[in-house]
C-alpha cells in the first residue's frame, strides 16, 4: 500500500496546493453563500440584518460539526484505514459514518428547530431581530438531515484521496442555494417574496438535492469506498469516527460558543452594533472555509501517512499546510484591517453599522495569520487522530472571550475594547495550537 498509494510519496507542498484547489473552490462558494444570504437579509432591511447575526452562528456550528468535526473524523478514519491496506474496513466506516450523520441530522432539527426561541433569546435575542432570526431557523434546522448526510458522505469521498467530486458537488449545491435564496428571499420575477423564510429554503432544498447525489454516487462502483448497506453495525467503527470526530466537535462548539457569547456582548451596545459585528464575522466564516479547504486536503496525506507508519512525514505535511493557510488569510487580514470598506459596503450603506464593522476589522484583522494557522493544524491533528492539543488552545481563546468580554461590559469599556479582545485571543490560539502540534507525539519517527 506503500508504494501503490501516491499521497504517500508524492511531494508534500505540491500535493497539498493540488488537493486543495478543487476544495478552495468549493469552500469559497459556500463562502460566497454567506456573503449573498447576508446581501439578501441585508436588504429585508436592519431588523432581519440583526435576527441573521444572532442565527448565523447556530447554522455555522452544525456546518462546522458536519463538515469540519465529524467530518473530519470520518476523513481520518478511511484514510487511516486505507492507509492499512484495510479496504472493507473503510467501506464499513462508511454505513457506520451514514448512522451517526442521520442520528446527528435529527437531534439538531429538535435543538434548533423545536426549540430555536429559547436558544436565541439566550443569546441576546429581542424584539423583531428575535422574531426575524426565529423564521430563518424554523426552515434552516427543518433541512438538518440533509446538511449532515451531504457531508458525511463528501467525507467519506475526500477520506480515499478524492477531493474534485466533493468539491464540485458542493459548488453545485453552494450555486443553486445562493440562486434559490434569492429567488424566494427577496421575490425576483413571478416568485413571491418570502424574506428570511425564502433564504432559508435555499439551504433546504440545495443541500437536499446534493446529499441525494452524493448517496447515489457512493452506492455506484464508480466511488473508492462503496456504501453498502448491509453487515453488521459494530463499536469498534463508531468509535473509530467519533473518537476524533467527538473530540474535534468540542473545539467546533468552542469556535461557535465563543461567537455566541461575543453576540450576547456586543448586542448590549445597540442593534447596529450587533448588525456591525455581524458583518465582521461573515469575513471570518469566510476564512475558515479557505483554511478548511488546506486543513482537509492535509486529513487524507496525514492519515495514510499514519497508517502506513510514516510519521514523520505525516507531520511535515500538517506543518506544511499551517504555514500555506497563515500566508493567504494572513493578507486577508491585513487587507480588511487597512481598507475595511472592500467588505463592508456590499453589504449595509449605514454610517453607524459601518463604523463598528471598521472597528472590528482595525483590531482583529492582524491576527488573522495566526488564527487560520491554528486552525490548520486542527484540521491535521484530525488525520492522526490526535486532537486534543488543539481544543485544549480554542479553550484557552474561550477563556479569554468570555471572562475578559464580561469584565470590559461590566466596567463600561467601548466597543473597541472587545474586538481588541477577540484579535488578541486569536493570536494566542495560533500560537498555543502549534506549541501544542510541537510536543504532541504522533508515534515513533519513520
Amino acid at each position: 500500500m506503500s508504494t501503490a498509494n501516491p499521497l504517500l510519496n508524492a511531494p508534500i507542498l505540491p500535493t497539498i496546493w493540488r488537493m486543495s484547489v478543487p476544495n478552495m473552490v468549493a469552500m469559497l462558494a459556500a463562502a460566497l453563500v454567506t456573503i449573498a444570504e447576508t446581501s439578501y437579509v441585508g436588504q429585508l432591511g436592519t431588523a432581519p440584518l440583526a435576527g441573521m447575526a444572532l442565527v448565523f452562528p447556530l447554522v455555522m456550528l452544525q456546518q462546522m460539526l458536519s463538515t469540519g468535526s465529524m467530518g473530519g473524523g470520518i476523513s481520518s478514519a478511511v484514510s487511516r484505514a486505507l492507509g492499512a491496506g484495510q479496504e472493507d474496513r473503510a467501506q464499513s466506516l462508511a454505513l457506520h459514518a451514514t448512522v451517526i450523520a442521520l442520528g446527528l441530522g435529527l437531534l439538531f432539527t429538535v435543538l434548533f428547530g423545536v426549540f430555536r426561541m429559547e436558544l436565541l433569546q439566550a443569546i441576546g435575542g429581542q424584539g423583531e431581530a428575535l422574531h426575524q432570526a426565529s423564521l430563518y431557523a424554523a426552515v434552516a434546522f427543518m433541512g438538518s438531515v440533509s446538511v449532515w448526510l451531504a457531508n458525511a458522505f463528501a467525507s467519506v469521498i475526500r477520506g480515499s484521496g478524492n477531493m474534485k467530486k466533493p468539491s464540485a458537488v458542493l459548488l453545485t449545491v453552494s450555486l443553486f442555494q445562493i440562486v434559490i435564496s434569492g429567488s424566494l428571499g427577496l421575490g425576483l420575477g413571478p416568485v413571491p417574496r418570502l424574506g428570511m423564510v425564502g433564504v432559508a429554503l435555499g439551504q433546504l432544498l440545495a443541500f437536499t438535492g446534493g446529499a441525494i447525489y452524493f448517496g447515489l454516487y457512493l452506492t455506484s462502483p464508480a466511488s473508492r469506498v462503496r456504501l453498502v448497506f448491509k453487515g453488521p453495525l459494530r463499536w469498534v467503527d463508531f468509535k473509530d469516527i467519533l473518537k476524533v470526530g467527538g473530540i474535534s466537535s468540542i473545539s467546533s462548539i468552542q469556535t461557535v460558543l465563543t461567537i455566541l457569547i461575543l453576540t450576547r456582548l456586543v448586542s448590549q451596545y445597540g442593534t447596529e452594533a450587533l448588525a456591525g459585528y455581524g458583518i465582521g464575522t461573515r469575513l471570518e466564516f469566510l476564512l475558515i472555509p479557505i483554511t478548511f479547504a488546506i486543513g482537509v486536503a492535509c486529513v487524507p496525506m496525514v492519515g495514510l501517512a499514519i497508517g502506513a507508519n510514516q510519521v514523520q512525514r505525516a507531520r511535515q505535511v500538517a506543518w506544511t499546510g499551517a504555514t500555506m493557510a497563515a500566508v493567504m488569510i494572513g493578507v486577508v487580514g491585513l487587507i480588511v484591517s487597512i481598507e475595511p470598506d472592500v467588505w463592508n459596503r456590499m453589504f449595509t450603506d449605514s454610517p453607524t453599522v459601518q463604523a463598528f464593522s471598521h472597528q472590528y476589522f482595525e483590531w482583529v484583522g492582524p491576527w488573522y495569520a495566526l488564527f487560520g494557522f491554528g486552525l490548520c493544524l486542527y484540521f491535521a491533528s484530525q488525520g492522526s487522530g490526535k486532537v486534543i492539543g488543539p481544543v485544549i488552545a480554542g479553550t484557552i481563546r474561550l477563556a479569554m472571550v468570555a471572562v475578559g468580554g464580561v469584565w470590559l461590559l461590566r466596567t463600561g469599556a467601548p466597543a473597541t475594547d472587545l474586538f481588541a479582545l477577540v484579535g488578541a485571543a486569536m493570536g494566542v490560539y495560533g500560537l498555543a495550537s502549534g506549541l501544542a502540534m510541537y510536543w504532541t507525539s504522533w508515534g515513533p519517527k519513520a
